[in-house]
């Protein structure tokens, strides 16, 4: 399911990248190319520090590493060239592995690898743009300088980060921020939707769900089902 999702994501980004020149052009095909050429080279990025780390590869690795080097190539689309966007690739990879395997150790609560991945990678992307972009793809880039781009990645950070406290604010205010340990050990699947996230099958063939079955609420008929298939 990773590899499927990573693949479909891969696909989409050259949409997302060749359709920002609005028009079938030579930059949209420039931006194309150099959206597969950093994907595949921050697969590298990532693989090659975490079978030094840890002693084999992953598909899961491979998958994060696509994404960071999607994430890091886009604002660089459309203003490097493929030389450069192997160099991003590799980097963002590098970077962001280093990211994510330091959020494991310091108990950061990133679940989906959004700091590790896209703010990292981010970061990477636009700062490399600066060092990288080339008047020969597009004229555009003679104003993405080093300067220029650290100011707007400062710039974004600090928006982000206090629009963010603000909603945080907010949302503890109205309903609270996390639910109760319960409900997170139970699965929220369970526990606020009374669905099955996940179905195993096993070997005699009865379908079985992880984790307990919450206590009774709006949905307790349906939770009642779903613990007989349990049981």
């Amino acid at each position: 399911m990773v590899i499927t999702g990573a693949a479909i994501l891969w696909f989409g980004w050259f949409g997302f990248n060749a359709g920002s020149a609005l028009g079938a052009s030579g930059l949209a095909a420039s931006a194309f190319t150099v959206t597969q050429v950093a994907a595949a080279a921050a697969v590298l990025g990532w693989l090659i520090p975490e079978v030094i780390r840890h002693g084999k590869p992953t598909t899961i690795g491979a998958a994060t590493g696509a994404v960071a080097g999607l994430v890091a190539i886009t604002p660089a689309a459309g203003f490097v060239e493929p030389w450069a966007a192997i160099v991003i690739g590799l980097a963002a990879g590098f970077v962001c592995f280093l990211a994510v395997d330091t959020k494991a150790r310091i108990g950061l609560d990133d679940s989906l690898d959004v700091v590790g991945v896209h703010l990292a990678g981010g970061v990477v992307g636009a700062l490399l743009t600066g060092v990288l972009a080339s008047t020969a793809v597009n004229e555009l880039s003679g104003g993405a300088t080093i300067g220029k781009q650290t100011i707007g990645v400062a710039v974004t950070l600090g928006f982000s980060f206090l629009a963010t406290l603000l909603i945080l604010k907010v949302v503890d205010l109205l309903v609270g921020l996390r639910v109760p340990e319960e409900d997170e050990i139970t699965g929220l699947d369970l526990s606020q939707h009374a669905e099955v996230g996940y179905t195993l099958q096993e070997r005699g063939g009865s379908p079985v769900h992880t984790g307990p079955v919450p206590s009774p609420g709006p949905d307790h008929e349906r939770v009642e089902a779903d613990s007989e298939v349990r049981r």
